[in-house]
């Protein structure tokens, strides 16, 4: 298991310039394919990748996850400037030192700024990533800033469930 780093220190700032780069580079990933997919795809549009497994079709989600709260984008986007303020915030304390927490928040940070960029220059969010089996069964469409998102709460809990707890101190280990 990879040790804590110290907090405050050299090795520390390395780690959330790392860590900032990786959540950048996803965020114009983001960015980047949303605008191509504007630019490029009529709306509802879809384009077979793997047929019958994946698609890209070009939709856009007027709300939260699986569109609910539709119709709601400027409260929306408060709510993603909110936690993305929060999450800023509170980094360190959430990240407990452990280093693959600092990669986790900086890539749900990322995935929340590129939805609320789409709330705020669009009104609505870009979806592309169309996962399906034929006409059996669809997953509601997706974009790279909802991965980020999945990706990031997913290592996140690992490394909470995971992670050991030092019984004098109730701190991981």
């Amino acid at each position: 298991m990879s040790k804590k780093v110290e907090i405050k220190s050299a090795s520390e700032r390395k780690l959330v310039i790392r860590a900032a780069v990786w959540a950048v580079l996803l965020l114009l990933l983001d960015q980047v394919t949303k605008w191509y997919f504007v630019l490029a795809f009529e709306l509802h549009e879809s384009r077979d990748i793997i047929p019958g497994v994946l698609s890209f079709t070009s939709v856009r989600n007027p709300g939260a996850a699986w569109s609910m709260f539709s119709g709601y984008s400027w409260v929306l986007m408060l709510i993603g400037l909110a936690a993305a303020i929060v999450l800023v915030w509170f980094f360190r304390a959430i990240a407990e030192a452990w280093r693959e927490r600092y990669y986790a928040l900086a890539i749900v940070l990322s995935g929340i700024i590129g939805n609320t960029l789409d709330r705020f220059y669009h009104g609505v969010v870009v979806d592309f990533i169309h996962v399906h089996w034929y006409n059996v069964w669809h997953y509601p469409v997706f974009n790279v800033a909802d991965m980020a998102i999945c990706c990031g709460v997913c290592v996140l809990f690992l490394s909470v469930f995971l992670r050991k707890s030092d019984p004098e101190s109730g701190k991981a280990e």
